[in-house]
């Protein structure tokens, strides 16, 4: 199997370069300006397809991830794919309404508010782990926090300094918050105001210093970075993995057959559910902590919208 960045490589050597963040991911083998007579994806809008994800993790890994994907999607669409990072959550939400991005990696609350302003949107895919995706809960060695094997064991956060991740991540906010209420925590109950990090590494971090008692994140990254070896288990430990969800997905704008052609929303469906039938497919899906990507409906994304609105997250 290629590397991750052996198969950036290939990519490069088959004509879809990243050339950084911001910039265009292009594929030249198809000649001529775009304005195609109906034949391949990307019609006659001569523009680029727009991708972004939420920001939930080190910047660095995310833009090498989010490029990796432009050029794939470059390369197999045979359009201009540019990679548009945003600065968190809210962002990714306004800009997707506003026409400023086309395709964006949503976690499961963001992609369910995106939708609700956006209902023509189209949900392409999710990874092979997204519909049974789960939180972790976490505590500082010195808070005085055990493992617990149950949902009703989140009790023990009562009184806790506790972070959560962004104020609108689905495994790092909204799921956790839900889980601590059939514990019978709420948020009131901890020790003042709950934090919000802004991503899972940064939850990790601050858990990790002591900044906070204890918190809860996207147990893939809490995972990724055991595997790593880059948590200090002396000084954090894992409380309690959650119940599964449903998570991450891909949301397509409504316009994309308009701007792109005709058929072009399932043509891009079709590229990404096949991925993984390719090393460089397969590499790409890795970068996701998947082996592939799968269908997805919005009907999967109820529980999460259930829970939104009984926290007051969305109206």
């Amino acid at each position: 199997m290629l590397t991750r960045r052996a198969a950036l490589a290939r990519l490069a050597l088959t004509g879809a370069a990243v050339t950084g963040v911001g910039l265009t991911a292009s594929c030249s083998t198809g000649g001529g300006d775009g304005s195609a007579d109906g034949g391949g994806a990307g019609g006659g809008s001569g523009q680029p397809l727009r991708i972004s994800a939420i920001p939930d993790q080190d910047p660095d890994a995310l833009t090498e991830r989010e490029e990796a994907f432009a050029a794939h999607l470059a390369s197999v669409l045979d359009i201009d794919v540019e990679y548009v990072p945003v600065p968190d959550y809210a962002a990714s939400v306004s800009l997707f309404g506003a026409g400023d991005l086309d395709l964006v990696f949503y976690g499961g609350l963001t992609g369910v508010q995106a939708q609700l302003q956006n209902p023509e949107a189209t949900i392409v895919a999710q990874r092979d782990i997204d519909p049974s995706f789960t939180s972790v809960f976490i505590a500082n060695a010195e808070a005085g926090v055990s493992p617990v094997d149950s949902v009703e064991g989140l009790s023990v956060m009562a009184g806790k300094r506790f972070t959560f991740g962004s104020e609108t991540s689905t495994s790092g906010r909204l799921m956790p918050s839900y889980f601590l209420s059939q514990a019978g925590v709420a948020e009131s109950d901890l020790a003042g105001e709950p934090g919000f990090s802004g991503s899972h590494d940064s939850t990790i971090e601050l858990v990790t210093s002591g900044s906070y008692e204890a918190g809860a994140l996207n147990s893939q990254v809490w995972q990724a970075r055991m595997e790593e070896g880059s948590i200090d288990t002396d000084k954090v430990i894992e409380v309690l993995v959650s119940p599964e969800f449903h998570d991450y997905h891909w949301l397509l704008r409504g316009d994309a057959d308009e701007r792109f052609g005709d058929g072009f929303t399932q043509q891009l469906t079709d590229a990404m559910l096949t991925m993984h039938e390719s090393e460089e497919g397969r590499a790409i899906a890795e970068f996701y902590g998947a082996q592939s990507f799968i269908p997805a409906k919005a009907e999967d994304y109820q529980q999460i919208e259930e829970v939104a609105r009984e926290l007051g997250l969305i109206g």
